[in-house]
């Protein structure tokens, strides 16, 4: 009874439409060129899943004569196997770079996606 109404927790939360993208490499088909004839370096999509945005942390310092922002977030996600830290998330015009990936109790139910937002 409590496996089940953890999982309508999740469920009630995942409200989000999110793309998961990974790198091109060597294996996969050539990219498309641009009209210079430059290879458009644009990520394979992996998965188009519901998900959780939770921001977790945010921070302002000052480096290279500019105050920077950078803001931690958790993105929750049903388990799927191929997930890694090469990867990128999208919401809609927002990217996250995944910092680190959390299984709660080394378990498949959920993932959770350390990411940092892309300015």
């Amino acid at each position: 009874m409590v496996a089940a109404m953890s999982d309508k927790l999740l469920v009630n939360r995942l409200r989000h439409r999110v793309t998961i993208w990974r790198p091109r490499g060597p294996d996969d088909p050539p990219p498309q060129r641009d009209e210079y004839g430059e290879p458009i370096n644009e990520p394979i999509k992996v998965a188009t899943v519901w998900a959780a945005i939770e921001p977790f942390r945010g921070r302002e310092y000052h480096a290279a004569g500019a105050n920077q922002v950078e803001v931690t977030t958790r993105i929750r996600i049903r388990y799927r196997d191929g997930i890694d830290r090469t990867m990128i998330v999208r919401h809609g015009n927002t990217e996250f770079e995944i910092l680190h990936i959390i299984r709660p109790e080394f378990g498949k139910k959920e993932l959770q996606l350390m990411c940092k937002e892309r300015q």
